[in-house]
């Protein structure tokens, strides 16, 4: 792909920045489709997440950048708008940048974690949703399988305080959704999501107790690289049906470049 002066800047955000695996998808997406963009990570330290945003409101080329860990939710007070989904989950993974350097923040990890559950033939209508995590990307899940139709959900984290402010705040936009705080133990469940980055690293522990899963579940994973997590290797020992964290960014792709880029 040849990069010129009229190539379209997008970014990516977060930190630690090595592990991330969307820029090679997004990349790929835009050359096969003609696009003339480019994406590049951005190695961005929480105590300069402020400086970072104000320089890129001034990048006249830079069309959008992405958010990941673990700005996805300190962003959201240094942007100018937010989607409705955004705002509704506190949380956000994609940015428009305007031509007037206004910022506009989306969140649409939760619409791409369902988009790969329903190609994968799973119903969410009525669905019992098991989900280790309470951030950033958990919101953005949680708040639209809710939205889906989920019946229940339950929210596990380490720091329980923060799974019952998300619990809360879900339970309060879709009361028909029971949603709750619970343990570690996923059992008694549909779909077990792991909404955390835990896997990242070869050592890291389970997202919560494998022991729990059985044939009758589908494991979904937000991990991109390793692809083979820790957690979804031992769920699919365990019979169950697995959702790599892949499925959820290519289940985006066109959504982030409508987000980013709406007149392209």
């Amino acid at each position: 792909m040849a990069i010129t002066g009229k190539t379209a800047l997008y970014g990516l955000i977060g930190h630690p920045i090595e592990h991330v695996g969307s820029p090679i998808l997004i990349n790929a997406y835009m050359a096969e489709t003609g696009w003339d963009g480019v994406l590049v990570p951005l190695h961005v330290k929480p105590s300069d997440l402020g400086k970072v945003v104000d320089g890129l409101r001034r990048l006249e080329n830079l069309r959008g950048f992405l958010v990941t860990i673990p700005h996805k939710q300190t962003i959201v007070p240094l942007l100018d708008r937010l989607t409705e989904s955004a705002e509704l989950s506190g949380a956000v993974n994609v940015v428009r940048r305007d031509s007037d350097g206004t910022l506009t923040g989306d969140q649409l990890d939760g619409q791409g974690c369902a988009g790969a559950l329903r190609k994968s033939g799973v119903s969410l209508a009525g669905a019992r949703i098991y989900m280790s995590g309470a951030g950033g990307v958990a919101a953005g899940i949680g708040f639209a399988l809710a939205q889906q139709g989920a019946g229940a959900i339950t929210i596990f984290n380490r720091t329980i305080s923060r799974a019952e402010e998300l619990a809360h705040r879900i339970k309060s936009a879709f009361p028909s959704c029971e949603t709750r705080v619970g343990n570690s133990n996923p059992r008694g469940h549909d779909i077990v999501v792991n909404a955390t980055s835990l896997g990242l690293k070869a050592n890291d522990p389970y997202p919560m107790d494998v022991d729990g899963l059985d044939p009758s579940m589908m494991a979904v994973d937000v991990v991109i690289n390793p692809q083979e997590t820790a957690f979804l290797t031992a769920a699919a020992a365990r019979g169950c049906r697995v959702q790599h964290g892949f499925r959820m960014v290519e289940e985006q792709l066109p959504l982030i470049m409508r987000a980013m880029d709406p007149n392209s």
